[in-house]
């Protein structure tokens, strides 16, 4: 059966087909064309118990008293496949012989869940519990293959609701979600709570969700050298997983990011992000709604509106723009190459952007990603993130604005910014280069 949703536009319908692998973890297939039947290819692996990652009682979340936030312990997570050569890459398509993650011989986009996540259990409400932690699954099911139309904007006003704060244990199950109420402890998920002496919390599941999003079925490469079409593709993929993972009863938000480069930490060369479903706001999101609500509390409107018109109108910092996206330097910029992509329109999450802004939005990332390239003779190693409104409803929620945040530890050929005593001890960062400067020799690189 399929459902038809709005194209994106002539030509740019987004396929959705979804399977399981064979421990019952969730991989959905985002496809450029119909009927590929690649959600149909069973997975033929023998995935044992022994084989896959069972958190321990020691895994889980920790609250710290002392700084009002959460801590996730992932123990089980050290065994994770770390650096294959390339011909044995678990996100390559799988071929006669060499089973991988991804049954099918081909893929334009895959998502699934990650086999050694550090959030685990969350799932979509009438479903059963995710597999791949513990949960025995069926061998080689395949799903039913239900294709599903993706893409194109949702428009002013979609989207995800903002969550009731962090920095409370067990915030997240109160308010709205994105399609109503949640109930607390759905999922067998009980809120965590201060422990016995008021101050230290006993742990509790890491509940939530991880999942991988590659971009290409092509081993070599990077985000940058994708297509036009396919940068499209993934961030309906992103769109798509931020408005399902949104609805999950007690995820609080919805993190898409790409890490690049072994010097960030990555293990697997293949181009992909990650997704993280949290179960509480993270305290960059709480941060940011806490300065942008009391902007608008003293009477000055949208703080995220104030600082991109004068970015616009200094100029400096400014490294590229079109009609819809403004990427420029922060002002007080952490990394020594940090730049901030917002919609010119602004919109609380992915799923809100409507089509002349997802149609814009890939031709500017690829620029400025192409900058960095010719600044560095080669893509450095960065971070890619996206800061989106919570998923949980609550009254900030339209005070929000999705931007994608990109950050570099390269401050120099063959020298890295190291995050040493003043910014791990003190959270004060000490910055190498002139976000002007940055921004003028971004501006220059071609």
């Amino acid at each position: 059966m399929t459902d038809r949703a709005a194209p994106a536009a002539a030509g740019q319908l987004v396929w959705r087909g979804s399977g399981r692998l064979a421990d019952g973890r969730e991989i959905i297939y985002y496809d450029e064309s119909p009927g590929s039947g690649r959600a149909a290819v069973p997975d033929t692996r023998d995935l044992t118990a022994e084989e896959r990652p069972v958190p321990g009682p020691e895994s889980g979340l920790r609250w710290d008293p002392l700084t009002g936030e959460w801590v996730i312990v992932a123990a089980q997570r050290q065994g994770r496949t770390f650096l294959p050569p390339a011909e044995h890459c678990p996100l390559d398509p799988s071929r006669p012989g060499r089973p991988t993650e991804i049954p099918a011989p081909d893929y334009d986009v895959v998502v699934f869940e990650n086999r050694f996540p550090s959030l685990y259990g969350a799932t979509a409400p009438g479903e059963g519990p995710a597999g791949g932690i513990g949960l025995a699954g069926p061998g080689g099911v395949a799903g039913d293959d239900a294709e599903t139309t993706v893409g194109g904007g949702a428009g002013p006003g979609a989207g995800t609701g903002v969550g009731a704060g962090a920095g409370t244990p067990g915030a997240a199950e109160h308010g709205a979600g994105r399609n109503g109420s949640r109930a607390a402890g759905t999922v067998g998920w009980a809120p965590a709570r201060p422990g016995q002496d008021g101050l230290i919390s006993t742990a509790r599941p890491a509940f939530g969700r991880c999942e991988v999003v590659c971009f290409t079925a092509e081993h070599e490469g990077s985000f940058a050298d994708l297509p036009p079409r396919r940068v499209r593709t993934v961030l309906e993929a992103w769109a798509d997983r931020s408005a399902a993972l949104a609805a999950m009863p007690s995820v609080a938000q919805v993190f898409c990011f790409e890490n690049r480069g072994e010097e960030i930490g990555v293990t697997l060369h293949h181009p992909h992000g990650q997704i993280y479903a949290y179960p509480f706001v993270t305290p960059r999101t709480a941060q940011l709604q806490a300065r942008a609500s009391a902007h608008a509390a003293a009477g000055r409107g949208s703080l995220f509106d104030d600082v991109l018109a004068a970015e616009v109108a200094a100029g400096t910092r400014l490294v590229a723009g079109n009609g819809q996206w403004t990427a420029f330097v922060p002002a007080a910029a952490r990394w020594p190459y940090e730049i901030l992509i917002f919609p010119n329109r602004r919109v609380p999450d992915l799923p809100s952007l409507d089509e002349d802004q997802r149609a814009a939005f890939g031709p500017l990332y690829t620029d400025v990603l192409g900058r960095l390239r010719a600044l560095f003779d080669g893509l450095p190693p960065y971070i890619a993130a996206w800061y989106q409104a919570p998923a949980s409803g609550g009254p900030d929620r339209d005070e929000f604005a999705l931007h994608l945040r990109v950050m570099s530890v390269r401050r120099a050929p063959g020298k890295l910014k190291y995050l040493a005593g003043s910014e791990s001890a003190m959270g004060v960062w000490i910055n190498d280069v002139v976000p002007e400067t940055a921004a003028q020799r971004l501006r220059d690189a071609r």
